[in-house]
């Protein structure tokens, strides 16, 4: 039996206020005004698909070993790198063995569920567990519909054969080049077409016949789905299809678009981590992933689901959000405004490609040392302890620093440190294993800093290098404020 062993998600903290966006955009198309209800995640200026596939991961991977995974997945239509594995970064991100294969799936806002079927039966010939994770940050343009309805989101599950939380039943898949929407080469933005034709010829029409082509290859009927996952920016359309294919209408799950938006690549995988969290042992939860064709997936629940150890899911994530009513700060957060950010902002920031790899466990995992002779943590790792009472040369195993809890123990905020987020915060970071950091902080709010406040690390963006198209990635201090 293989299937979903452990799950996790990650939603940003920011949620900008829906009404904000109609407020600063209704003078030139009213008709989003229908679209004001609730707020849509945003990400940081630090975050992107990547960082959020990273805290995904780390939630999924909450008491779990990492030593057997054999492959890392990494689905998503916004990766930062064209030609550069982005599941390579992710894997160095979480401390991962290098023997193991890594893949990006892009390409379709299907790539989520398509790559999750394939990393299944991948999964199962190879008898190795896997890691897959779906993340997306779509930009959008000023004062259209998809500004509202999008939102930023990822989903990780472990996948494998042994104490597994969801059994994979089986699978149907149709591939039909239906374009609701694309995004050509170069360009920024998706490019929708209209509503009514994707609704009657692309959902009413494909959708079904996918979902009888899995009915058709399983004894389980459509009367027996516990919890039925199908995101769509057109709210009836999950409800209609549900009661057309027999399925109840009670099973149809919350999309979440009131809360978060549509994640794009991830949404049906963000859906499927909030019914897990939902889910009793012994149901069954179908998933529909749409873009050029149709996938749907059948999983069963296991009693392995009852006595999986907490987690912060998406029920986590959407309950620790802060709204954002400030629209010029969105626009600046996701570079969707030309700003003047001074003479301080005007520096080469060039990557040193070969410190940068010589260093990737410090830069990109965070790893620290360890002194074999007399046991003190230190970052970054050196070749000789910083305690005064050993300095013992070249002692030190590596130590990952990223999941110990750590304090400020003391911050500043300057407002002569060009942030995109002004005022630039960071202080002394100091680990509850010992070791200590002068940190960039994240997710803060101007005037609630305290010294001894609760951090945890985060894999966040450090730098863009805007004139060589690079992306510079390192961990900060961000407040605690997981709840599972």
């Amino acid at each position: 039996m293989v299937g979903i062993t452990a799950f996790g998600a990650y939603v940003p903290r920011l949620r900008l206020s829906r009404q904000a966006v109609v407020d600063a955009n209704a003078w030139f198309n009213p008709a989003i005004r229908k679209l004001a209800k609730g707020e849509r995640a945003i990400c940081n200026w630090d975050e992107d698909s990547l960082t959020m596939a990273v805290e995904a991961a780390r939630d999924c991977l909450t008491d779990q070993s990492r030593d057997d995974l054999g492959a890392v997945y990494l689905a998503s239509t916004t990766l930062p790198f064209e030609d550069r594995q982005n599941a390579g970064v992710l894997s160095t991100a979480l401390n991962l063995s290098e023997n193991l294969m890594t893949m990006d799936v892009t390409a379709s806002q299907r790539a989520g569920t398509s790559g999750l079927i394939n990393a299944l039966n991948a999964t199962a010939d190879r008898k190795a567990s896997a890691l897959y994770v779906a993340s997306d940050k779509r930009r959008t343009k000023a004062a259209g519909a998809q500004e509202l309805q999008f939102g930023d989101g990822a989903a990780a599950f472990r996948l494998g054969a042994m104490d597994v939380v969801a059994e994979f039943v089986g699978a149907h898949q149709i591939a039909v080049d239906f374009v609701d929407h694309y995004r050509g080469q170069d360009q920024k933005f998706d490019y929708g077409w209209e509503e009514r034709w994707i609704r009657d010829e692309g959902y009413f029409k494909i959708v079904p016949r996918a979902l009888e082509g899995l009915f058709a290859s399983i004894e389980t009927k459509p009367a027996d789905i516990d919890h039925f996952v199908m995101p769509s920016v057109i709210p009836p359309v999950p409800r209609r299809i549900a009661s057309e294919a027999g399925i109840s209408e009670a099973s149809v799950r919350d999309s979440l678009h009131d809360r978060m938006g549509e994640s794009g690549t991830a949404h049906a995988l963000v859906m499927l981590v909030d019914a897990l969290q939902d889910a009793k042992p012994g149901q069954n939860i179908l998933v529909v992933g749409w873009g050029q064709g149709c996938d749907a997936l059948l999983f069963r629940t296991t009693k392995a689901l009852a006595v999986l150890p907490p987690r912060l899911g998406v029920k986590g994530s959407l309950a620790r959000g802060r709204v954002e009513s400030n629209y010029n700060r969105y626009l600046a957060l996701n570079g969707l405004v030309t700003q003047e950010k001074g003479i301080r902002a005007e520096r080469d920031g060039q990557t040193a490609l070969t410190t940068l790899y010589r260093k990737r466990d410090m830069i990109l995992g965070f790893v620290g040392g360890k002194c074999r002779i007399c046991g003190t943590v230190q970052f970054p790792r050196t070749n000789a302890c910083v305690s005064p009472n050993c300095g013992a040369f070249r002692s030190q195993d590596p130590h990952p620093f990223a999941d110990i809890p750590a304090k400020i123990q003391s911050w500043t905020a300057d407002n002569l440190t060009y942030s995109p987020d002004p005022p630039a915060h960071f202080g002394m970071v100091v680990f509850e294993e010992g070791g200590r950091l002068m940190a960039d902080l994240t997710d803060v709010d101007v005037g609630g800093v305290e010294v001894g406040m609760p951090m945890r690390m985060v894999f966040r963006i450090k730098q863009f290098d805007e004139r060589r198209g690079f992306t510079k990635y390192f961990w900060k201090a961000a407040p605690d404020t997981r709840k599972v």
